[in-house]
């Protein structure tokens, strides 16, 4: 089975449904607006926005994982070291990339570097109170999904994502740490965004834009 760099199992990611995500970019975008979006995978998201209108730049590390992508332009590289030449009105940053340690202001830089001045970023984050419990797999799509080993050392969350797809079985370590509003401004901060507004009410979704001094 093909495998994304980070051990992805490509086959499992394109049995997983949306989760809504793409209605809540439509809603927030003008009608039509072009997207970037970095860490495509297999286009769960990508597909979901191309029908309801909008022209996708579709950005992943994984030639695999772009392969299994319909309808959108397809780029392969790893988000870090992006640089297209070009700006859109909207940059998606989804997965809880932010969350990550090591790449956090980097996965922003590309935003930031991508973005109009009138533009929109889109960050999905883990919810800054979030507090995992081990329970029953839920389904997704073909696929059924549960948390176990967890340890809540603040800021951190870490445990192992169980994915299970028939008699089949993939297992992802996470470490994420929690970002509450005032230190994900710091970090944008750092690469030239601000934060705007919150989208729903556990702060999982936030927009920024570039900075302004006005």
């Amino acid at each position: 089975m093909a495998v994304a760099p980070d051990g992805s199992p490509v086959e499992l990611y394109s049995r997983l449904s949306p989760r809504g995500e793409a209605e809540l970019v439509h809603a927030v975008i003008p009608p039509g607006a072009e997207i970037l979006e970095l860490g495509c995978g297999v286009g769960r998201v990508t597909h979901e926005l191309v029908r309801l209108g909008h022209p996708v730049v579709a950005v992943d590390e994984s030639p695999e994982m772009l392969e299994r992508v319909r309808g959108a332009v397809t780029v392969c590289s790893r988000i870090e070291g992006l640089n297209l030449g070009r700006r859109f009105p909207c940059v998606l940053l989804m997965s809880n990339l932010v969350n990550a340690d090591d790449e956090r202001d980097a996965f922003l830089a590309a935003c930031a570097r991508h973005l109009t001045p009138d533009g929109v970023v889109l960050i999905e984050r883990h919810e800054p109170n979030w507090r995992p419990e081990e329970d029953a797999p839920k389904p997704l799509g073909d696929v059924l999904v549960s948390l176990t080993n967890i340890r809540i050392e603040p800021p951190y969350v870490s445990g192992v994502v169980l994915y299970r797809l028939e008699h089949r079985v993939w297992r992802h370590a996470f470490r994420a740490r929690l970002l509450d509003d005032e230190e994900l401004r710091s970090v944008l901060a750092r690469t030239g965004l601000e934060l705007v507004r919150s989208l729903d009410e556990p702060g999982r979704w936030m927009t920024a834009r570039l900075y302004s001094s006005a």
